[in-house]
């Protein structure tokens, strides 16, 4: 099924139009649980649509409104390692923009490699080193030809960066700027993988949230990302890793995650989305 298909399924099912969209990561999904007057689309609905295969994404779209703001939170994402192509991992993100959102925040868990940063620690993304040894962008072209050549220099919009800073600070949650490093998983990385990132400037280590990025940068999208850290990196302490470890300690960091959210939402939709 192609876009425009899938578009047309989505719209037949839901009047909302929201500007932002969320994707949540691993152990973050019930932040759409807290959208009111919600319409939910599970992903089984819309053929042609990659499943997750994967414990703690859903695989459902929910669209509904914090306050007044129209919201459209994805519970749960499809991962590359999973082998579905890059062009199916960010399938999401061009139907988000196909439905006019404009706003992408990107969420996901991943490993501590700062000693700044500790389990539980949520980290604004600044930037990110693309580790994955390909692009989501290789044989995609774009309507706008002038997209397929897509400046990264400021993949994380600073102006929404600095609002969440800001609502973190009100409201008194812990929030830490990192960049993130981005490899294709299944495995954790090994100890000295995790060297050659902190070589390498990252401070926090994923398997997915990049092509995300990438894709959203290159349709004009403005993006912003945060990281819920649930582990220090392989060889950065005692404790072996396991998913559900990772999703344990995501469970333990999400009151704090759909506080800061539920808040920076409505100012993302009445300082950034209205100015």
């Amino acid at each position: 099924m192609d876009m425009e298909e899938l578009l047309s399924i989505i719209k037949r099912k839901t009047k909302y139009r929201p500007d932002i969209g969320i994707i949540l990561g691993s152990g973050l999904g019930e932040f759409a649980d807290d959208l009111e007057k919600s319409d939910v689309i599970d992903a089984q609905e819309l053929h042609g649509y990659p499943a997750s295969t994967v414990p703690g994404h859903r695989g459902r779209w929910v669209f509904g409104r914090i306050k007044d703001v129209e919201v459209l939170a994805l519970q749960g994402r499809v991962h590359f390692y999973e082998g579905y192509s890059l062009h199916q991992v960010t399938l999401p993100v061009r139907l988000l923009h196909g439905l006019g959102v404009g706003i992408l925040i990107v969420t996901n868990a991943s490993g501590g490699i700062s000693t700044r940063l500790e389990p539980g620690d949520l980290m604004l993304i600044d930037d990110h080193v693309n580790l994955m040894g390909t692009s989501p962008l290789i044989g995609w072209v774009p309507t706008d030809e002038a997209n397929r050549f897509v400046d990264m220099g400021h993949a994380y919009s600073e102006e929404l960066n600095l609002l969440a800073e800001d609502t973190a600070l009100q409201l008194g949650i812990p929030l830490k700027r990192g960049v993130l490093g981005a490899l294709t998983g299944p495995s954790y990385e090994t100890p000295a993988e995790v060297r050659m990132q902190a070589q390498l400037g990252c401070d926090a280590a994923c398997m997915s949230t990049v092509p995300e990025v990438m894709v959203a940068k290159s349709l004009g999208m403005s993006v912003m990302g945060i990281s819920c850290i649930t582990n220090r990196a392989s060889g950065l302490s005692e404790s072996s890793l396991d998913h559900e470890e990772v999703q344990r300690i995501a469970a333990q960091v999400a009151p704090r995650f759909r506080k800061l959210m539920t808040t920076l939402i409505v100012r993302i939709a009445r300082e950034y989305l209205h100015q």
